[in-house]
């Protein structure tokens, strides 16, 4: 049951992809600004489809952290699902994602009109440099600019591995940094079409401000960031009725 309903909710998905990015072809005439509502629209859509076909629900925590204004959000990564599902909860988001992603057919369209933050994983510090002026201009403009810190999904559970990226971020745009938990991995793993049901929990959480050294900031954002989607991933373990993986000098109540 759960994979023919995850192959019913991909078909779905890619429907949904196919049929907003066609029908708002038109708004590429209009500012950014007016146009963006129709990439929330789509997530919203794939957040029902998820919702009413794989009975996966969506609950969010720390809403009184989410910013309104200019401000750098750095999210655990464990799934597709929070590339889109993040959106329509920010004012005016700006993701920072790989450049390839600016190649596809239609959504490439949208994310390079709509002003995403295309990134050259391969330029090592001209790439940081690149983000910390896209990021510093998306900040002055007034938007959430997400990133994600280990720079790709991780298995949940799994150790962490933090880049340089957003503690660079941090150091040059100094503002606070909202760091979000999240334990999508359980329920939208990766290397797998299945989609199980249970809920999503993605959780904000109170932002760092800015002034800490780096190696500060980056303890800090890791322990925060690990313990509440340790709690988060315990909590998912106990909904999914399946056991979590405990890594090593990790203690999961």
């Amino acid at each position: 049951m759960v994979l023919a309903r995850s192959i019913l909710f991909q078909i779905a998905f890619f429907l949904n992809v196919a049929l907003i990015t066609l029908v708002f072809l038109p708004l590429f005439v209009l500012p950014r600004k007016a146009g963006i509502w129709p990439m929330k629209l789509w997530a919203r859509i794939n957040l029902v489809l998820l919702r009413v076909i794989c009975g996966t629900r969506m609950e969010v925590r720390g809403r009184e952290n989410i910013p309104t204004e200019g401000a750098l959000i750095a999210a655990k990564h464990q799934a597709a699902w929070e590339t889109f599902a993040l959106m329509p909860l920010l004012p005016d988001p700006a993701y920072i994602l790989k450049k390839e992603l600016f190649l596809l057919p239609l959504f490439g369209w949208y994310a390079r009109k709509f002003q995403m933050i295309g990134i050259d994983r391969s330029a090592g510090t001209k790439a940081l440099a690149d983000i910390g002026v896209k990021g510093q201009a998306a900040i002055d403009e007034g938007r959430q600019v997400i990133i994600f810190p280990e720079g790709t999904r991780t298995l949940p559970g799994a150790e962490p591995a933090y880049k340089n990226g957003t503690a660079h971020l941090y150091h040059r745009l100094e503002r606070p940094v909202v760091p979000v938990a999240l334990n999508s991995g359980l329920f939208w793993p990766r290397g797998t079409i299945k989609r199980y049901p249970g809920t999503i929990v993605v959780e904000f959480l109170p932002a760092i401000p800015p002034g800490l050294g780096l190696k500060a900031f980056r303890n800090r954002l890791v322990d925060e960031i690990e313990t509440a989607s340790d709690r988060l991933y315990v909590e998912g373990c106990r909904e999914r009725g399946v056991e979590p993986v405990q890594r090593a000098g990790q203690t999961l109540a």
